[in-house]
């Protein structure tokens, strides 16, 4: 295949290379799932463009959405090294995308040969989890309403743009969308923005989101300013 380059990565020089290294790139549709939950897991993915969402179904058949995924970053890895591995996630993609896959054994046996990238593949990993843990801890302990303000702090670490009048977050998402994030309903996500643009906390214009006072969001949650690596919703 030829030479990828990604003008953007989260990832390390060496895991990139590990994973441009693969024979098989496919192109995907908007509206296509990569994996989902259930299926048997083969395959570790690299997003070499476009955006994907990665969310888990509950017993009650809603959506728990917990990353959205673009380019440079890594999908399909949480499973790989158990026996009969299978995905925890559905994965779909939110734009039409162009995606690098190494095959399980492939990446198992270069990580065997090169102690230095079997080392940054474990570091990525434990950036990862600890992304998962505080996501998790804030839907845990923080409420509804800690819940939203949490996503808000991280989708502005995320895709925040530093306007005059505040940061402006470049991600359209609909009531639905954003509630699926903070495991609640429409309604509670609607009543809470109501009362955040009522405060002049917040504006909401076409589905996108400027946030006037950042401060007064992370002091109600006590936000203890985590690194904005890891306080972020991809």
């Amino acid at each position: 295949m030829n030479q990828l380059t990604l003008e953007k990565s989260t990832i390390s020089n060496e895991l990139s290379e590990l994973l441009k290294s693969a024979n098989h790139v496919v192109q995907m549709e908007k509206g296509t799932y990569l994996f989902r939950e259930g299926m048997k897991a083969s395959e570790l993915y690299l997003i070499l463009s476009g955006r994907l969402r990665v969310s888990k179904g509950t017993s009650d058949g809603s959506e728990l959405s917990l990353r959205i995924c673009s380019q440079g970053e890594i999908v399909g890895e949480l499973t790989l090294f158990t026996d009969e591995p299978k995905y925890l996630f559905d994965c779909l993609l939110l734009e039409d995308s162009e995606i690098a896959v190494i095959q399980k054994d492939e990446l198992e046996r270069k990580l065997f040969e090169n102690t230095t990238l079997a080392f940054e593949f474990m570091k990525w990993m434990s950036d990862h989890f600890r992304k998962t843990q505080t996501k998790f801890r804030d839907l845990v302990l923080l409420g509804k309403k800690g819940a939203l303000y949490s996503t808000l702090v991280r989708m502005t670490n995320s895709y925040g743009v530093q306007k005059e009048n505040g940061i402006f977050i470049d991600l359209h998402l609909t009531n639905q969308e954003l509630a699926n994030f903070c495991a609640t309903t429409r309604e509670s996500v609607n009543r809470m923005l109501h009362e955040l643009r009522s405060l002049g906390i917040i504006s909401v214009s076409r589905g996108y989101i400027t946030i006037h006072d950042l401060a007064y969001i992370k002091r109600e949650i006590q936000c203890e300013e985590c690194p904005a690596k890891y306080c972020s919703i991809e």
